[in-house]
């Protein structure tokens, strides 16, 4: 139902606590209908409380995570809302890191606690009204995913429903809850997904259970079916499973997207030395030489470089790809260049722009950064700030990358492509991407891609190089994409991008995918599951990295 259309008697409860009759517990099904409240006799399953000393309201933190994920419902980003939520209730330490843990950890795994609550309800999720789903998930996760005491579990989730939504609901989901915590995780995940399969952490094959269905993964792991399918076949096709190890893999890999990533910083260079964070309490990076991590958490705005552009937040996936593209330059290009323009197609959010204007301040290039958007431009502006102050030239422009290829044909001896994708390779950071992407979004993000792609080389001088890149794994948006359109192009050859990431990274070794393309992974690099292939624009002869 439409969050839009108006309260309907049958459907939802008001804040006066209106709404259907109580239904009674099936017997012998331990579902609970909506509305409904179990009736048992055991004492230990009763309130001591009389209703009048029931919690009303939720603790701070429970009700700046409910807003969030109400926000998130109606179409909102959790890393864009969450921050300014926990401003705004002046929330901070424990409060403000409780309300993130519930946020991102309902967020991450409600495709298991969906599958649990409809066990414990005669109502599927689905059916549920929305605000009443977001508080049940907010209560599970409580109870199935932290070491919440279930009694405070559920007496705080009760009294955040009775305030936000009302007595009758709050009813419910006492009768919900309650169900949900007699039975514990692991009993939870054999119940709900008994063809997940298991790789226990630690040991080696021989602890191996493979799975029998993928769609049971799937709900083990918190991720929509496609989604699943998408990754098992990425890791064959990227080369980083066979089909031996492939099903061990994919659990790993959704493992690691329900494990929150630390925080990695760059410094950037030229205006910062990596070693000011390290001494700050960071811990140098596994890949980039810029790259420093908060192990141990933080707040990154903490470090004053990172407020005054400095220093930034930025995956080690991301910051490796620009400096491999770099290095291509450096080597093919920069020797008989004269006035070089770079330029960056898609620069929003700014990331990597930034990283790109540090770069080119010693390089004495220009950069272009494009954006389709003004509010995404005025982000960019911001991050090429800093390296503005220090001598980078930087032009930040507002305009269709589709079209930069026609309009400035033969213009720019560097260009990045940071294409926009499904962002299947951000899911540990933003989890909420694999509840808003459907199998429709693949099509119509590859054709962009293909335009961009295309438009990038038409821009690109002969000599140039050219970097593409995608936040995500999935074959049709990164292999195929690069396939289809340099095939029909005898102007343009690939270059080895493993050998320029193992030259330009800090251990020497990335691990490549297929041929000529690099393909990352959170469960074996610790990095975004980044795609990245370099190609340069032939001028005479094909050259030899």
């Amino acid at each position: 139902m439409s969050e839009n259309e108006p309260d309907r008697p049958d459907r939802r409860h008001d804040r006066r606590g209106g709404g259907r009759p109580e239904r009674r517990e099936r017997p012998g099904t331990g579902r609970v209908g909506y509305g409904g409240q179990a009736r048992r006799t055991d004492p230990g399953k009763r309130s001591s409380q009389r209703p009048s000393e029931r919690r009303r309201h939720a603790d701070p933190a429970r009700s700046v995570a409910y807003e969030t994920l109400r926000a998130v419902s109606d179409g909102a980003y959790a890393n864009l809302e969450l921050p300014g939520r926990l401003r705004r209730a002046h929330l901070g330490g424990r409060d403000a890191a409780f309300a993130t843990e519930l946020v991102y950890g309902v967020t991450r795994m409600r495709g298991f606690y969906d599958a649990v609550l409809a066990r414990c309800s005669d109502r599927a999720p689905v059916d549920m009204d929305p605000p009443v789903l977001d508080v049940l998930r907010l209560g599970v996760h409580q109870l199935l995913g932290m070491r919440v005491p279930a009694h405070a579990a559920v007496d705080a989730t009760v009294g955040l429903t009775r305030g936000e939504i009302g007595a009758g609901a709050a009813s419910f989901v006492n009768a919900v809850l309650r169900r949900v915590s007699e039975t514990p995780a692991e009993d939870w995940m054999g119940l709900v997904a008994p063809g997940a399969g298991r790789r226990a952490e630690g040991t080696d094959d021989g602890a191996f259970e493979a799975p029998t269905s993928l769609e049971d993964v799937g709900v083990a792991h918190s991720h929509p079916g496609w989604i699943v399918r998408a990754l098992r076949a990425a890791l064959l096709a990227h080369g980083a499973s066979t089909p031996e190890t492939v099903d061990a893999d994919l659990l790993d890999l959704l493992h690691a997207h329900n494990v929150p990533a630390d925080v990695t910083l760059i410094a950037r260079p030229g205006l910062l030395e990596v070693e000011d964070l390290l001494e700050a309490g960071a811990s140098p990076g596994t890949l980039s030489p810029y790259a420093a991590i908060l192990t141990e958490g933080g707040d990154p705005g903490g470090f004053p470089a990172v407020r005054d552009g400095r220093a930034a937040v930025q995956d080690e996936g991301s910051q490796v790809l620009v400096l491999a593209l770099v290095e291509a330059y450096d080597r093919l290009v920069a020797p008989g260049a004269s006035e070089p323009r770079w330029l960056d197609l898609c620069a929003g959010p700014g990331g990597k722009a930034g990283l790109l204007a540090a770069l080119s301040i010693p390089r004495g290039a220009t950069l272009f950064a494009n954006e389709t958007s003004e509010h995404r431009a005025e982000l960019v502006e911001s991050a090429v700030g800093a390296a503005m102050d220090a001598g980078a030239e930087v032009f930040v422009g507002v305009g269709d990358g589709r079209r930069i290829g026609a309009e400035e044909p033969n213009s720019f001896d560097l260009v990045l492509i940071d294409a926009p994708c499904t962002g299947l390779g951000a899911l540990r950071r933003r989890p909420d991407a694999r509840w808003r992407r459907t199998p429709a979004d693949v099509g119509d993000l590859t054709a962009l891609q293909e335009d961009l792609l295309s438009s990038g080389l038409d821009a690109l001088r002969p000599g140039g190089v050219l970097g593409y890149a995608t936040c995500s794994p999935h074959e049709a948006e990164t292999i195929q994409v690069v396939n289809r359109v340099t095939r029909g192009r005898a102007d343009v050859e690939l270059l080895d991008a493993g050998r320029l990431l193992d030259s330009i990274s800090r251990s020497g070794h990335v691990t490549a995918g297929r041929g000529s393309f690099v393909q990352l992974w959170p469960h074996v690099e610790g990095t975004d599951a980044m795609f990245f292939a370099v190609m340069r624009r032939r001028e005479a002869p094909a050259g030899d990295l």
